[in-house]
């Protein structure tokens, strides 16, 4: 008996592991996302896939998992690794910053979610229970899909995260709800909740206080042994006290993990702990994907495809709508919300929590409760697909939104354009602002253009790959173009199709190397500076100075070798003299 859980154990391994080290690597290869390929390995090595068929074959059952109880704790895991990671990349003062979208936009997100769901279903005929009880568990967003995602740092991710945030500490009350919502409640369920909610409130107190006096000690021994396997020991000790103390009490376990990340964001050692536990978030997230995948009885939706989409599709399409008109309420842009919205449309992987217990508050039947579980397989699996969706959406959305005015408009005036408008492109604008030489910036990302905009910066959204985007900012009448982006590719392909429509334009070109300067002289550039000669040039000055070189004799000498590399470098791009620049500052 023994042997037998042991080999059941090493081919759940098998699959695990082959599923992360060569099958999801081959989906790479043709551009299939790694969270659909591990929903699709799921479906295959599942007990509705080729786990069926291994009481026929014996072989199959080394590559397949028949049990899905066996792996489930594993995807468990998963799940409160990414909300501890999550909580690294927080911390107490940014989410009392995000107080707004946790505590006002996340209850007003889920709760008219939840009763337009609600009101759908009753007229489908379904009881004021059941219809509750689902609205609560679809109303759910997948934190496990969405973070990874959209990340955390993006205005997309920032917003989804609070609303994500406020989703996650009502699971709790939501299934307590349920239990008091059952026909044989009695309504102790009511008295059980506050009970949880101040057991709860007391030890997440307990936590934050005995955190900030522990953490950095026992976080300091661990670095002064310089081991890594003893950090990492440190690390998932946390992360599993912090989860069993909040189980204890009848809270989830990923809250603690929530607040173990927090407390170690504070922390002088939050980027180790971020980096020596990141290949297990990813691997375990990868299981819990798995477990999702085998879910999905293939059967079951052929034989209701069209009631299964039909109800994927109402819930897309009330959630999107919810969740990105209060963004726009809020004050979001209408490409972000818009984004948003798709992105958090699907069920979650806690919508499975919930139905299994509305099922065992006997507001929904067995068959509901299926019917419902392969929906939301369903929207897990299409998630990525939703999210690029609302990618291009929003994209196309801000394009829109920002378009420049029309190149016959009476008020253009003269101009250098400076495409792309990081670091580089803001050095630039400063510096023609300086000699008062007017510009206009374009950039296709929207959060850099927001940020600048704030700043006072004259910045476009656009997408320079497309021709009409510099033509509608009148590059006909334009001083000059400046390329400042690090995309070689995309720069010369800019400069070959501007050189030919403008032939007599300054063009200024960012490069990122001798050879890349040298492409795009032959595509047509006046100029090109390379980013690795510019630094070179800089450290030169820099060591002439400090050994006791006049100034005068270190400007000439930097400014005879930058002509010499110059010429070199338009020799190896086929010209022998570059155009004068002819940005003047006006009179």
């Amino acid at each position: 008996m023994a042997g037998e859980l042991q080999t059941e154990g090493l081919s759940n391994a098998l699959v695990i592991l082959g599923a992360a080290g060569v099958v999801i690597p081959a989906f790479a290869r043709v551009r299939i996302n790694p969270i659909v390929g591990f929903l699709l390995v799921g479906v295959l090595v599942g007990p509705f896939g080729l786990g069926s068929l291994a009481a026929q074959f014996h072989w199959l059952r080394w590559i397949t998992i028949s049990d899905i109880e066996e792996i489930s704790p594993l995807g468990d895991y998963g799940i409160i690794l990414l909300l501890f990671t999550i909580g690294l990349e927080l911390s107490f003062r940014r989410l009392w910053k995000m107080r707004r979208m946790v505590f006002v936009l996340g209850p007003a997100e889920l709760f008219t979610s939840s009763l337009l769901i609600a009101l759908g279903l009753s007229f489908l005929d379904y009881s004021w229970g059941s219809s509750v009880g689902l609205g609560l568990a679809l109303a759910l967003s997948s934190t496990a899909l969405v973070v990874p995602i959209a990340g955390t740092q993006s205005a997309v991710g920032r917003r989804a995260l609070g609303m994500l945030l406020f989703e996650d500490l009502a699971i709790v009350p939501i299934i307590f709800i349920l239990g008091a919502l059952a026909p044989q409640a009695t309504g102790g369920s009511w008295s059980g909740l506050l009970t949880v909610l101040s057991e709860g409130a007391l030890v997440v107190g307990l936590m934050l206080i005995l955190g900030r006096f522990l953490l950095p000690y026992l976080f300091g021994q661990a670095a002064r042994t310089k081991s890594p396997e003893l950090f990492l020991a440190a690390s998932l000790l946390v992360v599993i006290i912090a989860s069993l103390a909040t189980s204890a009490v009848g809270l989830s376990p990923i809250f603690g993990a929530l607040i173990a990340g927090l407390l170690i964001a504070e922390t002088d050692y939050r980027h180790e702990v971020e980096v020596i536990t990141a290949p297990f978030k990813g691997l375990a997230l990868g299981v819990f994907l798995i477990t999702i995948g085998m879910q999905i009885d293939l059967n079951f939706i052929r034989e209701n495809w069209s009631m299964l989409a039909a109800a994927v599709s109402g819930i897309i399409l009330v959630k999107a709508f919810v969740t990105g008109g209060l963004l726009k309420i809020a004050g979001a842009r209408t490409g972000t919300a818009t984004e948003t919205g798709l992105l958090m449309s699907s069920p979650s992987e806690t919508t499975l929590i919930v139905l299994a217990a509305a099922s065992a508050a006997q507001l929904i039947s067995a068959e509901t409760a299926t019917f419902w579980q392969a929906a939301t397989a369903i929207g897990l699996t299409i998630t990525p697909i939703l999210a690029r969706i609302g990618h291009d959406m929003a994209k196309r959305i801000e394009l829109r939104e920002s378009e420049p005015p029309p190149a016959a408009a009476p008020t253009q005036v003269e101009r250098a354009i400076i495409v792309g408008f990081g670091r580089v492109g803001v050095l630039i604008a400063d510096m023609l602002g300086k000699h008062d030489l007017p510009y206009v910036a374009v950039e296709a990302n929207i959060d850099a253009v927001t940020s600048a905009r704030r700043r006072g910066y004259d910045v476009m959204f656009g997408d320079v790959s497309r021709p009409e985007v510099l033509e509608k900012l009148d590059i006909a009448n334009a001083k000059a173009l400046i390329i400042t982006m690090d995309e070689p590719v995309l720069a010369a392909r800019i400069v070959k199709r501007v050189r030919t429509d403008f032939p007599d334009l300054t063009i200024i070109s960012r490069a990122r190397d001798a050879d890349h300067a040298a492409e795009l002289y032959r595509a047509g550039v006046s100029d090109a500076v390379p980013e690795t000669l510019e630094s070179s040039l800089q450290l030169s000055e820099a060591v002439l100075v400090d050994l006791g070189i006049p100034m005068g004799f270190v400007i000439a000498s930097i400014h005879e070798k930058r002509d010499e590399f110059r010429r070199i470098i338009m020799e190896q791009g086929g010209l022998d003299e570059a155009p004068k620049l002819k940005l003047q500052a006006p009179s």
